[in-house]
């Protein structure tokens, strides 16, 4: 990420239900949530001062919208008004009584993580409040 090596980072949020994941490993769906816990998992790298916050949001952010022609990523005038306001120190664990997803399979359960969305905001409405 540090040297542009990779371009962008994202969730793979792919949810399943608890039935279809408490099967042996070889029968069991493949998926999890991670829209969540994306940017408190990134953030690590931040934290441990391996990768600028600025490219960072680079990679969660415009990057993507760039290499797939999306018009947002920005806060230029005529973008669209998507973003979200963040508390970068907010420490928090996941658990599943805190998740919101309707589903609650995680790689993360029980991590402790720094910085939490406090606001989401797509074409200019909000859509998540903490």
């Amino acid at each position: 990420i540090k040297d542009g090596t990779i371009d962008i980072i994202v969730s793979s949020h792919d949810p399943q239900d608890v039935d279809t994941k408490r099967l042996p490993f070889a029968d069991a769906a493949a998926g999890a949530i991670g829209l969540e816990t994306l940017l408190g998992a990134a953030l690590r790298l931040y934290h441990n001062g391996d990768v600028p916050l600025l490219r960072l949001i680079e990679t969660l952010s415009t990057a993507p919208a760039r290499l797939f022609g999306l018009p947002g990523g920005t806060l230029q005038p005529g973008a669209p008004a998507d973003l979200a306001v963040v508390d970068l120190d907010e420490p928090w664990i996941v658990s599943e009584g805190g998740l919101h997803s309707r589903s609650k399979n995680t790689c993360f359960e029980g991590a402790r993580l720094q910085g939490k969305v406090l606001r989401t905001v797509v074409a200019g409405r909000t859509v998540f409040s903490a």
